[in-house]
């Protein structure tokens, strides 16, 4: 029969002074105060305690000395009641120090099951449980696992956690997605994560002195198959050894159960890092080599002998109440996990559903196959044609345009080049009420899955009218990109911002022709900066179209991903489900840019910004976005060498049947918005603005500005800072901005 006890520790509060515990073996007395309560001024001198001395464990001051036949330690604020240590009943066994925060009983007991089959004889559990939860020790009553001695449930008395949100709850785990989405749980400190770091070394004095071998982690972990800590600690020539555990996760609980550690067979394929306890051999380990959450005080730790274990996230959380833990889209089933479900637990699993039929994943990108760009456009005319041109000179296939309350002869452009068969317009679906709710940009994404210009791609790429691809390799044909990048099959190509080249007015001439000032490569300034679009192949690996990148995941299939950066270097795997721009890690633009002329000529922008934005439609295009956008810091002609291909493209689109006076209409509608709307006192105040020297000479100094410059907009920039000389390591920043000036 397992032995069974329940104990609590000598919580108190004496002037103001939080005591977690305090005990005496006879001899030696150990106080543990709680985080950031100073002793001193109790007047400890007043304990007459020999050899006293005062420590710090994670901000909890220890207090030891000896004081022989000592049932309390007196203080000039009043004594401090002792208990009597009890390193006898662990005396010589392989034990667990565990803490439980809500796991459920049933869970409880599969825990010591477990472990007990793994050579634990003795478990010590301290039971951090609000007022209203029932008590551990009560449930464990009459309960037996062989080879399990005994087990010590601790009722702490008092709060351990930190000030912080109860770790039950989703909005503490760490991999749980929508965080910024969540409204945050309030403090709870019996519940929060641990904060009272002393506790071990307070179950150190009180019980576990004389154990052969202590490993500690939580209720909510379980050891590796075959692990052994006990064994690994007192084999080791320091005594102690680092535990590393993985968090792991359900692919899915059976309705109307509790989830069980069966049922935790995924493993994330994205996620590198782990969570840290040990193990040690206490005999060994000298009494200032303190005990902390994940390691002992200063001993090295034996590297060769680290043991693993498996952080079960569905038991750990039990208050989800079905929000997500994890984004399923990185999760991947365990081969190791389901054996261990079945063999260890005797359980059976759901399953994540069998991956799709795939096209192979490793197809070299330079075979032959149609590339499609799909994109959104909203009086867009006088640009459609030069897009076209350049985008059909370097070898693409397909477009799929779709477009919304068009008045510039948009519509009609687009129309006329469809029956020539040079691109197909749909109108955006968004106010369908199949797709209620979506902007524009993503219904038009979501549509577009459904197309055969997308069923036929080898190639696909959501971009917008105003990103031109500028390939470096090769004579800058996408075919020399697809060969210069070999097996892979996305292709990441960061933005270069390029800015308005002090131009105001508008002038028909291809855009990459006239404008050639940009951003440094080497700036990631604003947030936008390094923004990028990815070119992928279609191999059904994600579920659907995205802005930047395809979206939706389907984990069984990541390792089919061979991801490169616009200089063909690979990308990590931390991006494979959700990044959007590059870092200065993954950076590059030795073989591909992405040349983003977000504004054009002053006049130009005059036009996009009525016109509004198809993603973030509540935002205003204005002189925030101006400044971020508008970069002419340097000049990139990379470009030019592709403008005479693009100039005969479009003379050959020009000569279709209709073609010219649908571009001429669209180009005299363009115009004539221009002229109505710097008529008007706003825009023509605006226009004043953005074409005037204090605009211009921001335009240059992006590099020298902190982020949340482009956060507060340009007022936030004095006159002498935008008007003055710098050198060339100026600097200047402002405080943190709660919101984005558009």
């Amino acid at each position: 029969m397992t032995d069974v006890l329940e104990r609590r520790l000598a919580a108190t509060t004496l002037g103001g002074v939080r005591v977690i515990d305090a005990v005496t073996d006879g001899a030696a007395v150990h106080v543990t105060f709680a985080r950031g309560h100073d002793p001193r001024p109790l007047g400890l001198e007043a304990a007459r305690l020999a050899g006293a001395t005062l420590t710090s464990a994670g901000g909890s001051a220890l207090l030891t000395g000896a004081r022989d036949g000592a049932e309390s330690l007196a203080t000039g604020a009043g004594p401090i009641p002792l208990d009597a240590a009890e390193p006898a009943l662990f005396d010589g066994l392989d034990a667990v120090l565990a803490f439980r925060n809500g796991e459920p009983l049933a869970a409880v007991r599969d825990w010591l099951r477990h472990h007990a089959a793994q050579g634990m004889a003795a478990a010590l559990i301290v039971d951090r449980r609000r007022a209203g939860d029932a008590p551990l020790g009560a449930g464990l009553i009459g309960f037996e696992a062989p080879g399990l001695v005994r087990v010590v449930v601790v009722d702490p008395g008092a709060p351990l956690g930190a000030d912080a949100p109860s770790e039950r709850h989703p909005f503490m785990a760490p991999d749980a997605p929508g965080k910024d989405r969540m409204e945050v749980p309030p403090h709870d400190p019996w519940t929060a994560p641990l904060g009272e770091m002393g506790v071990f070394e307070a179950m150190r004095a009180r019980f576990l002195g004389r154990a052969a071998s202590v490993a500690s982690f939580d209720v909510s972990d379980v050891l590796a198959p075959g692990a052994d800590p006990w064994g690994a600690a007192k084999g080791s020539a320091a005594g102690a050894v680092q535990l590393i555990g993985r968090r792991v996760y359900p692919w899915r609980v059976r309705e109307g159960r509790a989830p069980a550690f069966g049922d935790h067979i995924c493993d994330q394929f994205d996620n590198p890092g782990g969570n840290r306890r040990w193990a040690c051999d206490p005999a060994r380990v000298p009494q200032d080599d303190l005990w902390r959450l994940v390691r002992v005080g200063g001993v090295a730790m034996d590297a060769e002998r680290t043991q693993f274990f498996f952080r079960a996230m569905a038991i750990r959380t039990p208050d989800a109440d079905g929000l997500p833990l994890v984004p399923k889209t990185s999760l991947v089933p365990d081969e190791g996990l389901i054996a261990m479900a079945r063999d260890a637990w005797g359980h059976k699993p759901v399953l994540p559903p069998a991956a799709p039929e795939a096209r192979p994943g490793a197809i070299p990108a330079a075979l032959p196959g149609r590339t499609a760009i799909v994109t959104c456009m909203k009086n867009e005319g006088p640009f459609i044609l030069e897009w076209l041109a350049h985008h059909r000179a370097i070898g693409v296939d397909d477009f799929l345009v779709y477009t919304n309350d068009c008045t510039d002869g948009t519509d009609q452009l687009l129309d006329l080049l469809q029956s020539h068969g040079i691109a197909q317009r749909r109108d955006n679906p968004f106010r369908e009420p199949a797709y209620e709710g979506m902007k524009p940009q993503h219904a038009a994404l979501a549509a577009a899955e459904s197309e055969p210009i997308l069923a036929r791609a080898g190639w696909a790429v959501s971009m917008d009218v105003d990103e031109f691809i500028c390939v470096h390799a090769g004579a800058g044909h996408l075919r020399d990109l697809y060969a210069a990048v070999g097996d892979a099959n996305m292709i990441s190509m960061t933005w270069r911002l390029f800015g308005n080249s002090d131009l105001s007015t508008y002038e028909e001439a291809p855009t990459p022709a006239r404008l050639t000032r940009c951003a440094p490569r080497m700036i990631r300034k604003p947030h936008q900066a390094w923004g990028f679009k990815t070119l992928f192949r279609n191999l059904d690996i994600y579920k659907k179209l995205g802005v930047h990148r395809p979206k939706g995941l389907r984990p069984e299939l990541w390792e089919e991903i061979a991801w490169v950066n616009g200089s063909g270097a690979p990308m990590p795997k931390e991006m494979l489900r959700n990044g959007w721009r590059s870092t200065i890690e993954t950076v590059g633009y030795d073989l591909v840019t992405l040349n983003h002329y977000a504004v054009r000529d002053a006049e130009s922008f005059l036009v996009k910004r009525d016109r509004g934005r198809v993603n973030h439609v509540e935002r205003d295009q204005g002189l925030g976005y101006w400044f971020r956008m508008n970069n002419n810091a340097e000049e990139d002609r990379s470009m030019l060498r592709r403008v005479p291909a693009l100039e005969a493209e479009m003379d050959r689109l020009l000569a279709l049947p209709g073609v010219r006076a649908a571009h001429d209409a669209c180009v005299a509608a363009h115009r004539a918005k221009i002229a109505a709307l710097k008529a008007t006192d706003a825009f023509g105040a605006f226009y004043a603005e953005i074409t005037g020297e204090r605009m211009r000479r921001l335009s240059r100094m992006h590099a020298h500005f902190g982020a949340n410059v482009f956060l507060a907009g340009p007022d936030a920039v004095p006159d002498d800072v935008a008007l003055g000389e710098h050198a060339p390591d100026f600097f200047f920043t402002v405080g943190e901005v709660a919101r984005t000036q558009h």
